[in-house]
């Protein structure tokens, strides 16, 4: 008899501390009434910028919690683009929008907790990296990071909305 081992990736202390950011951030975009989705950009070893989902509060439909924390790391470098470094933790795998926004911004590598399959462009809907040659920078990423944490603020919200609505 075969058995096929699903071999879960490993993550940090580290990785788990800085997403655990991410999911504070998150927390605070529910508390908003917002997506909760948050996200925390490191650059040797230090927080460089946060954000989360907030196009609802801006009335800006680019307002993800990802590039919310582009804009906020950004500001604090006085640079458009990253450093050599950088990795962004966020709680929810990107969009289309979001991977071309970490593209442009020179991130190397992203974590991401849960995946989103039906706008995910990094593993789920879209593999928007896996076309070698298109893009001019391409990125590293690991999906599963405090997954289960992830999945169950996204799904409590959703839980609420639903009851909101039967309202």
């Amino acid at each position: 008899m075969s058995y096929d081992l699903i071999v879960k990736p490993t993550f940090s202390l580290q990785d788990e501390h800085w997403m655990r950011l991410a999911l504070e951030q998150a927390s605070f975009a529910a508390s908003q009434g917002e997506i909760p989705v948050g996200a925390v950009i490191v650059s040797q070893d230090k927080v460089i910028g946060v954000g989360y989902n907030a196009p609802i509060t801006l009335n800006d439909p680019t307002a993800h919690a990802e590039v919310m924390a582009l804009r906020d790391a950004c500001a604090n470098l006085g640079n458009y683009r990253l450093p050599h470094d950088a990795t962004l933790y966020v709680t929810l795998e990107p969009c289309t929008m979001c991977v071309g926004a970490l593209v442009h911004a020179r991130v190397q590598k992203v974590i991401f907790a849960a995946s989103e399959p039906k706008s995910g462009s990094l593993l789920s809907a879209r593999q928007l990296l896996n076309n070698n040659g298109y893009y001019n920078h391409i990125f590293e990423y690991q999906s599963g990071c405090l997954q289960d944490e992830a999945a169950a603020v996204l799904s409590a919200f959703f839980k609420m909305r639903r009851a909101q609505k039967k309202q």
